[in-house]
């Protein structure tokens, strides 16, 4: 007989799911012969070696799904599915397969793991909202690992999960609120930068730690625990990829950072093996229509999902579903969304946004949409797909192009309207904060193991021809500090923080490329200033509502003097805010300014006392300005202020809130 078919029914679970007594078996094939069920079948077995017992035999539904129930299964046993097909016959790995086997891989074994087995502690923790969120982007690859010595070892291997809790205490003094790691599901090889995924359900192993590397990480992870006021976990309890994952999260959360997770549904795999979902139920390899899960169109060395087939749709939204309730991730982010629309994928896209919204409200969604008109990345159906957050471009690219122009020097022309123009693109009314705003991101600055290299990083764009001088440092500031005074939702690139100036890539063999933790640590002076000013700066907006609110006027444009101001403000509310920044090359002086109010203003923050911190010969308006002069920039009142070379100045009249 087939396995036993008790406690299957047609909405048992795909994957491997512990039920009591043991687990049953499920996923979808409709066009294969038949399937089986291989229990801790040895990797490295020719297929034709597999004995195909009946008792092992799943049985299959009217629409094509197998399924089976097998007693005595347990958390940690092996399994793979053993497909016959018309075109061919052997070991799959289970698509909804939570962890793989770290060794063997791709002809590896899958994990059976139950959901519950991890001991959570966030249980009060609550995320940000979304117009609160400041974004933190890192690869786990090449992000931080240092041995027990202290010694960086990133030269010598790719770093791991359990690497990065080294990080969550910077992460939280730092400011950021949520952290954004590049895609984590399992990819083929050891260097990606994740967007080629073939396993997505289950998390790259290569970012994990095997058994025996285990005991200094576990000493890590429950420090961080014992601060928090929790118990210790044992070393079973971080064993596995999953529990490794899980605890990152669960860490970061009791350290207050929410985690947003970068999946990828517009395409899978750079590179396919016989073992994997392409052509999953072993269909004659004629053309890529018989691939079940995929379209014959391939999208950055990858192959496209097939939208149209409901059950393709069920596999991407319960994976997403997944992330969400056994990872506890607040929120994912949509690698190019722009490919599921334009390949039929809209109503696609739709249901997934409404489905996780119903799921976890709390969850923010963020699509990278590049269509012509951007809106409707998070418009509501029947017009939009319903996202809640969209990339923007503009303030990204008309920021980068001034700082470029101010790199011609003083009297190079730099022309302001765009940035201004910028300032005000929005995806939604109100809603401002549905934009995500960056200068810097992991596409933009990308440089690959062939040498092929983008867009410089803002202190190399500030001064090309030396990324630590006076002009590249300042006009770094500048830029850092209009990205995180403007509206929408800020999000910084790794390294962007203390004045990275390199290319990155996710290849550990380049030194030269790797962020340079030792200059914050102290080889750089310029690196820790900058640190310091980029984490004021994040405290400031989180402690004024005005920098996080919809008010927005940008009321002051001078392209001669290379000067621009903007007004923020809670409507109904106020909390004024001005922020002011200057290009100019040299600190001027009596500048006559509008503000939105008569009075006494303070000045909280002034970008000229990082230079050289603590700068002795900082300029600016110490004790603050009287805003008692004639109304002026269509405002009802002006001060003359001290404008610092290349600075940002931020105003307010309340000491502001947390």
């Amino acid at each position: 007989m087939a396995t036993s078919q008790l406690n299957i029914t047609a909405n048992t679970p795909l994957g491997a799911t512990v039920v009591p007594g043991g687990a049953t078996f499920r996923t979808w094939a409709p066009m294969a012969l038949e399937v089986y069920i291989a229990l801790g079948h040895p990797t490295g077995t020719a297929p034709r070696a597999f004995p195909k017992r009946v008792g092992d035999l799943l049985v299959k539904d009217a629409h094509g799904y197998w399924a089976g129930f097998v007693p005595g299964v347990k958390d940690g046993d092996l399994y793979r599915f053993y497909v016959v097909g018309t075109g061919s016959e052997g070991f799959k790995r289970d698509p909804y397969a939570r962890e793989l086997e770290l060794n063997g891989y791709p002809d590896c074994n899958c994990i059976v793991r139950d959901p519950t087995g991890y001991p959570w502690h966030d249980e009060g923790f609550r995320p940000p909202g979304f117009n609160d969120l400041l974004i933190y982007q890192f690869h786990i690859g090449v992000f931080y690992a240092k041995d027990s010595a202290g010694n960086d070892i990133r030269r010598h291997r790719i770093g791991k999960i359990l690497d990065v809790v080294d990080r969550i205490e910077y992460f939280a003094d730092l400011g950021v609120n949520a952290v954004m790691p590049l895609p984590f599901q399992e990819y083929q090889g050891e260097n990606s930068l994740g967007y080629n995924g073939t396993d997505l359900f289950s998390p790259e192993m290569d970012y994990s730690v095997p058994p025996e590397d285990l005991a200094p990480y576990l000493g890590r992870v429950n420090r961080l625990l014992t601060v928090k006021g929790c118990a210790p976990m044992t070393a079973a309890q971080l064993t596995g990829q999953i529990n490794q994952f899980k605890a990152f999260i669960d860490l970061c959360h009791l350290y207050g950072i929410a985690v947003i997770t970068d999946v990828v549904y517009n395409h899978a795999g750079g590179g396919f093996d016989d073992q994997s979902l392409k052509f999953y139920d072993r269909q004659p390899y004629t053309t890529d229509n018989n691939s079940l899960y995929f379209t014959d169109q391939d999208h950055a060395g990858g192959r496209v999902f097939a939208f149209w087939k409901r059950e393709v749709r069920q596999f991407l939204i319960d994976n997403a579903k997944f992330l969400l309730e056994e990872y506890h991730v607040d929120g994912l982010r949509y690698d190019q969304v722009t490919v599921i629309a334009e390949s039929g994928g809209w109503s696609f896209a739709q249901n997934l946004a409404s489905t996780l919204r119903f799921v976890k409200p709390s969850a923010v969604q963020i699509a990278e949409y590049w269509g012509g008109e951007r809106w409707k990345g998070i418009a509501a159906p029947p017009y939009g797909m319903g996202f809640d957050i969209g990339y923007g471009d503009a303030l990204r690219d008309s920021l980068r192009t001034v700082i470029g122009e101010c790199a011609g020097g003083r009297d190079a022309h730099v022309n302001l309207e765009l940035l201004r123009d910028a300032l005000y693109v929005t995806h939604k009314s109100p809603g401002r904060w549905t934009v995500l705003q960056c200068i810097e991101n992991h596409d933009l600055l990308y440089v690959d193991h062939e040498g092929r290299d983008r867009q410089p990083r803002i202190a190399a764009l500030a001064d090309p021809t030396d990324a630590r001088s006076w002009y590249a440092r300042s006009r770094a500031k500048v830029a850092t500090g209009l990205l995180l005074t403007a509206p929408g939702v800020p999000m910084i690139f790794m390294g962007q923080e203390f004045l990275e100036d390199k290319y990155w890539t996710d290849w550990p063999g380049r030194p030269e490329l790797l962020i340079w933790w030792a200059g914050l640590e102290g080889q750089d002076k310029h690196m820790s200033d900058q640190h310091r000013f980029t984490r004021d700066l994040l405290w400031l907006r989180r402690k004024h509502p005005a920098l996080r609110g919809e008010g927005l006027n940008v009321f002051h444009v001078h392209h001669d003097n290379r000067v621009i101001a903007m007004h923020r403000w809670v409507p109904g509310i106020g909390r004024d805010v001005v922020v002011v920044a200057s290009l100019n090359e040299q600190t001027l002086f009596h500048y006559t300014l509008g503000f939105p109010d008569g009075g006494h203003w303070n000045e909280i923050f002034n970008s000229d006392v990082y230079d050289q911190w603590f700068n002795p010969h900082a300029q600016g308006n110490p004790g603050g300005v009287d805003a008692d002069g004639s109304s002026w920039d269509g405002m009802p009142a002006s001060a003359g202020l001290t404008l610092p070379a290349n600075s940002l100045l931020v105003f307010t009249r309340d000491g502001g809130d947390f």
